[in-house]
C-alpha cells in the first residue's frame, strides 16, 4: 500500500485485513514485517510446490503472480532495512524504479 498503511493480519471475528500507521522500529511495525515474512514464506512454498504440478491456465498464473509481486514488494523494504548499512541501497532502488518503467514499453 502506498499510504503508509501496513499489514498487520486478519481479524478473526470478520476475516477482513486489519491495517495499521506504524512506527519505524515499533511493535506493529515488527508485527507488520512478521506478517509480510510469514506471507512470502507461505506464497514461496505454493509456488514452489505449483512448479512441479499441472499447468496453471493464465487468469490462475495471473492470480499468482500478482500476489507473489505483492508479497515481495512488502518483504524488500524489510530487506533493504537489513542490509542498507552503508546507504548502498538507494542506487538498486533507482535501478528498480528504471526497469519498473522501462518493462510496460517492452515487447517480447
Amino acid at each position: 500500500m502506498n499510504d503508509g498503511l501496513r499489514r498487520l493480519g486478519y481479524d478473526v471475528a470478520t476475516g477482513k485485513t486489519e491495517y495499521a500507521l506504524t512506527r519505524p522500529g515499533g511493535t506493529l511495525d515488527a508485527m507488520a514485517d512478521m506478517m509480510a515474512l510469514e506471507t512470502a514464506a507461505v506464497w514461496y512454498a505454493l509456488v514452489d510446490a505449483m512448479t512441479d504440478g499441472p499447468q496453471l491456465d493464465a487468469e490462475e498464473a495471473s492470480f499468482v503472480l500478482a500476489r507473489v509481486v505483492e508479497a515481495l514488494g512488502e518483504v524488500l523494504p524489510i530487506a533493504v532495512r537489513a542490509v542498507n548499512h552503508d546507504g548502498t541501497v538507494a542506487r538498486y532502488i533507482a535501478a528498480r524504479r528504471d526497469i519498473g518503467a522501462a518493462v510496460p514499453h517492452m515487447r517480447p
